[in-house]
């Protein structure tokens, strides 16, 4: 007698699903604050190894590239070890390059940010006195460089950045030691999953296959296959693009002579790492700053440039990047980019658009599934 499927899954394992969720579920609703404590504590524990899964993940690729390298090699030694090899190889090239970021970048970025806020009030002075033409905005001068200026100067950035100040964020957060014990942890995890991880993948097929009939398991390895695609993809892409821009604006303000130009160009390379609404907010602030230090003529060469810079990046440096588009329509990706930063912050407007696009094909998947099956039955 042939076993009833039910969504691909066998009939024990999805009612014994939809048991474990009505209990969840239950629970969430019984004794809400508890359970929250719960997963909150349940999360904190598994933070590192989270982490260490994230790392790997990230450095998947450059680790296989290199891999790919040593295994063409005529040597059996070199074979034999490619993939340590090449574990060893990326975290030397990391560490290196986070190295030479803390030893650099940081402290430009660190004077730079002192310099603009100890000299803000003498630059908007400076503005407001040497532009003849500062009538014909108003609305700026009152509603946007004013307010930023008051802000600016009533906030005594100072106490927040001090010794005792950070050592107490890190104390009140996880303490000092965890974070390192933490970091360490994760490091550790990442280097055993990217050594182990054709067991893993090898492990995770077999589980699905056991569980899954053989419709939900050609449905699994589908959008397993597909999301990873997408996701690797889209942060790898976009990693790469934020760094291409941070560079090509920081030049292209220092040859206008900017003040700022590698902080300002740094700001523009993070917030073009989210879709539509961080180029816009990066481009404005670099605005306003060079407005204060520069005066309106720089602001304004200052804004043609990185608008044009912006659009040879939207058409050209990112299709090549990316090499295919996420092919979703730009009000979607403003509506899930609103949605997950109202939700999740940051993170959740960065991860917003792979998260859309997975979604969007499973969903046309669905639709096209449904169709098939209504023209047959017709």
């Amino acid at each position: 007698m042939k076993k009833e499927k039910i969504l691909g899954t066998k009939k024990w394992l999805y009612w014994v699903s939809i048991g474990i969720v009505l209990i969840i579920v239950y629970k969430l609703l019984d004794n809400f604050t508890g359970i929250g404590g719960w997963l909150g504590n349940l999360f904190s524990v598994l933070a590192p190894f989270l982490e260490g899964i994230l790392i790997a993940y990230i450095l998947y690729s450059p680790c296989k590239k290199i891999e790919n390298i040593f295994i063409k090699s005529k040597s059996k030694f070199i074979r034999k070890h490619a993939r340590g090899t090449s574990i060893a190889i990326t975290y030397i090239i990391v560490i290196a390059l986070i190295a030479w970021f803390m030893n650099v970048i940081i402290p430009t970025l660190g004077t730079s940010i002192a310099d603009l806020i100890s000299n803000v009030q003498n630059y908007y002075n400076s503005v407001i006195s040497d532009s003849p033409d500062i009538t014909i905005a108003p609305f700026i001068q009152e509603n946007i460089l004013k307010p930023v200026v008051d802000w600016l100067q009533n906030t005594n950035f100072e106490t927040f950045f001090t010794f005792d100040r950070i050592k107490e964020y890190l104390s009140s957060a996880m303490g000092v030691i965890k974070g390192i014990v933490n970091i360490f942890i994760a490091v550790i995890c990442s280097v055993y999953i990217l050594a182990q991880r054709t067991r893993i993948i090898r492990f995770l097929n077999r589980l699905a296959k056991a569980v899954l009939t053989e419709r939900g398991y050609e449905r699994y390895q589908k959008y397993f296959i597909t999301g990873n695609g997408i996701f690797f993809r889209y942060l790898s892409s976009q990693l790469v693009d934020g760094i291409v821009v941070a560079i090509l604006t920081s030049i292209a303000m220092s040859i206008i002579g900017v003040k700022y130009s590698i902080l300002l160009g740094t700001l523009i390379g993070i917030s073009n790492l989210i879709p539509y609404f961080g180029a816009i907010f990066g481009v404005a602030i670099a605005i306003i700053i060079t407005l204060l230090t520069g005066g309106w003529e720089q602001a304004l060469i200052m804004g043609i440039v990185v608008i044009i810079l912006q659009q040879i990046d939207a058409n050209i440096i990112n299709p090549r990047i990316t090499s295919s588009s996420l092919k979703v329509s730009p009000l979607l990706i403003m509506f899930a980019v609103t949605v997950g930063g109202a939700y999740f912050g940051i993170l959740g407007m960065f991860l917003a658009a792979p998260i859309l696009t997975l979604v969007k094909v499973i969903v046309e998947d669905f639709i096209e599934e449904k169709l098939t099956s209504k023209e047959k039955i017709e």
